[in-house]
């Protein structure tokens, strides 16, 4: 026999105990768990104490007959299963009993055993996976609403978290800024060094590096090269004379025009030896190949390598017009510094020779465009300085070094430390300061 928990539950309702008594022993075997009532009133107090799976009921019954009794049923215990059992040809009652009671079947009288125990087998079948659709329909719901609770608050936490990702990485993104700030003001500060070493050129060298930087990173740009090459063309910039740290002090500075053979031998070893000094930092390893082909000429007369044309590295082919240009109006190339115009005619002249011809006509148009447009600035002594102005000119101390370089933005602190050094020194300082920031 069935377990009882398990096994299905049959509510039998006739007015004839001998009916009741037949289908109790048709369907005991079975395992099912059997309630009897002999009236529609005794049924539904039965159905009241017990949970019912299926209930079978015999059409005509005193007082209350199968059809209103069903009818109750199913308004009262919907998931009940309903068969009516009818000995009458009453077409009309069966077809009222179908509507009003929603039955499952209805089974004439006198029954067949077989037909009755599958209609009844079936209509329990169909109970169960009612009953178990109806568990996992609420059992997805239930879930559907935990999941839905759970996707909130995992959205509420996403956003919070992605806040404070966002928060972190801006503070990142700042550390970065100065990080990298401070690290071009470090390589700033050595290159000025490197200028201030010249000895008695140190003067007219001072800024150099710098300059030549920003014109090589302006060219790069130009050439719409990407931003980490423009970076290592102008750190090579900024560092390309540091080979020439080793040299004799009466060799810097000097015009190389004016050189005899053995110092022009010793002259043209500091692009390797600056090769190697940068070579064995990381941040410097593409920086330090620019450096050691920065005197190399188009034409392969160059140095140290007398690599010719497209075999020199495009940084250096850039690096070799920027630092010619300025040294040309600085007077370390050819024995009278020249004027803007004048080193930019002997660029222009030596393409081809000297210079990559690509990078001569980026050059010339670059220069030629500022030259035009000349600078806007206004000369103040440090009386008339405000924080926030921008400089327009390197600001050279009387001795040499660079104090301030073009672009600077003044700070109160600065200014203060300029008044300061000017009462110290006794000495006035100018500030040509961009017109248009006054």
């Amino acid at each position: 026999m069935t377990d009882t928990g398990t096994a299905p539950s049959l509510l039998l309702v006739d007015d004839e105990p001998s009916i009741l008594s037949a289908l109790r022993r048709l369907f005991r075997p079975q395992g099912y768990r059997i309630f009897t009532a002999e009236s529609g009133a005794a049924g539904l107090a039965i159905l009241e104490q017990e949970t019912i799976d299926l209930v079978i009921s015999d059409m005509r019954m005193p007082e209350m007959d199968g059809a209103t009794f069903l009818k109750a049923v199913r308004q009262r215990w919907p998931r009940a299963m309903r068969i009516l059992l009818t000995g009458y040809a009453d077409i009309t009652s069966t077809v009222s009993a179908i509507n009003e009671g929603e039955i499952y079947r209805y089974i004439a009288k006198p029954w067949d055993d077989t037909e009755m125990l599958t209609v009844v087998r079936e209509a329990c079948e169909r109970q169960r996976l009612e009953s178990e659709n109806r568990r996992l329909t609420a059992l997805t719901q239930a879930q559907n609403d935990e999941l839905k609770t759970l996707n909130a608050s995992l959205e509420q936490k996403v956003a919070e978290r992605t806040a404070e990702l966002r928060q972190a990485l801006s503070f990142v993104e700042q550390a970065h800024g100065e990080l990298k700030k401070s690290f071009m003001t470090s390589v700033q500060v050595f290159a000025g060094l490197i200028e201030l070493r010249s000895g008695p050129a140190g003067k007219q060298l001072a800024g150099h590096g710098r300059r030549v930087a920003e014109h090589a990173r302006a060219v790069a740009r130009r050439l719409a090269l990407s931003d980490g090459e423009a970076q290592n063309i102008m750190l090579a910039g900024l560092l390309h004379d540091i080979g020439k740290i080793g040299l004799p002090d009466d060799l810097l500075g000097k015009p190389w025009n004016t050189l005899s053979g053995e110092q022009r031998a010793l002259v043209m070893k500091h692009p390797a030896i600056g090769q190697n000094i940068l070579i064995g930092i990381e941040r410097f390893r593409d920086a330090a190949l620019i450096v050691r082909h920065h005197h190399e000429c188009y034409d392969g007369s160059g140095y140290p390598d007398r690599l010719a044309g497209l075999a020199i590295p495009l940084g250096a082919r850039i690096l070799m017009v920027a630092n010619d240009y300025d040294a040309l109006q600085v007077g370390t190339l050819v024995q009278r510094p020249l004027k803007p115009a004048e080193a930019l005619d002997f660029i222009a002249e030596n393409s081809g020779k000297r210079y990559d011809p690509g990078v001569v006509e980026v050059f010339v148009k670059l220069i030629g465009e500022t030259l035009k447009e000349g600078p806007v600035e206004l000369p103040l002594r440090t009386m008339h300085l405000k924080p926030g102005m921008t400089v327009s000119r390197d600001l050279m101390h009387r001795d040499g070094y660079l104090l301030l370089a073009a672009g600077s933005v003044l700070k109160a602190e600065i200014i203060s430390q300029l008044v300061r050094m000017e009462q110290v020194e006794q000495h006035n300082l100018t500030v040509h300061i961009r017109q248009e920031e006054k």
